[in-house]
């Protein structure tokens, strides 16, 4: 069993599957520069990329929705999601802005509040860079620096898979906000790319499955597959 994000997540990856195979069937295996074809790896680029951005949004809004269902009183949330919600009443211009999470009111308050968080971002137009995505889990879920997670076998340190993604993320915005890249966008690095997110969303899934657990007890999966 795996989250909803997830599920979606992997479903949404079937689209570069079938890019991939595109690309396969009309330039062949043979090696050698491929003429007329960039343009799928160019489009393969930025799904990925906008797949990896929902996944984050999905699955911190599941783990919140997981810990207010399972919460028997607000002592229950996260210390540094308590923190952050201190942050956003004391900045409320609403002098009576406390109250909105008195009387049991706390869980309407915080499922409003990532509503707004996840707004603010659309309209800010803010890139799935390392930063970012740490900044929306701390906010969301109260997990400090996510991409402490980011890391696997002996090559692949929390600061290199952080420079990777933040590269990746900056091809993306050359290829959607110019049209093209300093260089030519080949297929292995879609490939490069998709083995590379797919593990970042599971380091992600399961750093914020073991934070719910911890905060609940219940996490949002049991078996070793989900993330």
């Amino acid at each position: 069993m795996a989250s909803e994000a997830r599920k979606a997540f992997d479903k949404n990856l079937g689209d570069i599957d079938r890019l991939l195979e595109f690309h396969k069937s009309e330039a062949g295996e043979s090696s050698g520069r491929k003429y007329n074809l960039e343009v799928l790896n160019k489009s393969a680029i930025v799904l990925i990329t906008a797949f990896w951005e929902a996944y984050c949004e999905d699955i911190a809004a599941e783990a919140l929705e997981h810990i207010l269902n399972n919460a028997n009183s607000s002592d229950d949330l996260p210390k540094e999601l308590k923190k952050q919600i201190s942050k956003s009443l004391k900045k409320a211009e609403n002098e009576l802005s406390v109250w909105e999470v008195a009387d049991q009111k706390w869980k309407d308050y915080i499922r409003a509040r990532l509503d707004e968080m996840t707004q603010a971002r659309d309209r800010k137009l803010n890139t799935p860079k390392s930063d970012n995505i740490d900044l929306l889990f701390l906010d969301a879920l109260g997990i400090s620096k996510v991409s402490s997670s980011w890391r696997w076998d002996k090559k692949m340190t929390v600061e290199r898979a952080r420079d990777k993604l933040d590269k990746f993320v900056e091809l993306r915005g050359s290829v959607a906000h110019r049209g093209c890249a300093l260089e030519s966008v080949k297929k292995a690095q879609v490939t490069d790319y998709l083995g590379f997110i797919k593990k970042l969303a599971a380091k992600t899934g399961g750093k914020v499955n073991s934070h719910v657990k911890d905060a609940v007890g219940t996490p949002l999966w049991t078996t070793s597959r989900g993330t």
